[in-house]
């Protein structure tokens, strides 16, 4: 299983467009508090649409509280920061995967950073550009690290459509 968690994330519609993007892959979204507006607001809740329900969803009150639940996260974990000097394609995510993102404004904790500067990863961009936006930096990692794993669980094919001239003529 893949396990995508949010440092204090602070705008709900990443975190809704996230959650969704969490919910079609069957991975599990921890959020890791304070958060910057209510899991029940509105802009969240409409970013995910009516994938909530297959949202697998876990609130911690610190990276602390989620090590002490899950000490194996310690174990098989990336974070992507703009400071790594290691591209996130050169990561091996193997396993039960666990991908830390930061805050909007001001990313990943240094504190944590530095206790695993082995496992930071960048996404290669423009020096002139800051960063990406948040649901779309965990779009690219975690489809990586799916790719990785053979996107097991996941389909591998579309669904299938109706002819054209079926859909014209029955109009």
């Amino acid at each position: 299983m893949l396990h995508i968690v949010l440092v204090e994330p602070e705008i709900p519609q990443n975190t809704g467009n996230i959650s969704r993007t969490c919910a079609a892959t069957g991975s599990k979204l921890h959020l890791i508090r304070p958060l910057g507006f209510e899991i029940t607001e509105r802009r969240v809740r409409r970013a995910g649409l009516d994938y909530w329900p297959l949202l697998e969803l876990e609130i911690h009150d610190s990276l602390d509280e989620l090590f002490r639940l899950y000490p194996e996260a310690a174990e098989n974990l990336w974070l992507t920061t703009t400071k790594a000097q290691r591209s996130y394609a050169e990561a091996d995510y193997r396993g039960e995967c666990w991908l830390f993102f930061g805050k909007e404004t001001a990313g990943l904790p240094r504190w944590f950073r530095q206790a695993h500067a082995d496992r930071c990863v960048r996404i290669p961009m423009r020096s002139e550009a800051r960063s990406l936006n948040l649901s779309n930096a965990v779009a690219i990692v975690a489809y990586e690290a799916l790719r990785q794993a053979g996107f097991l669980g996941l389909a591998s094919r579309g669904h299938e459509e109706a002819p054209l001239e079926e859909i014209s003529s029955s109009q």
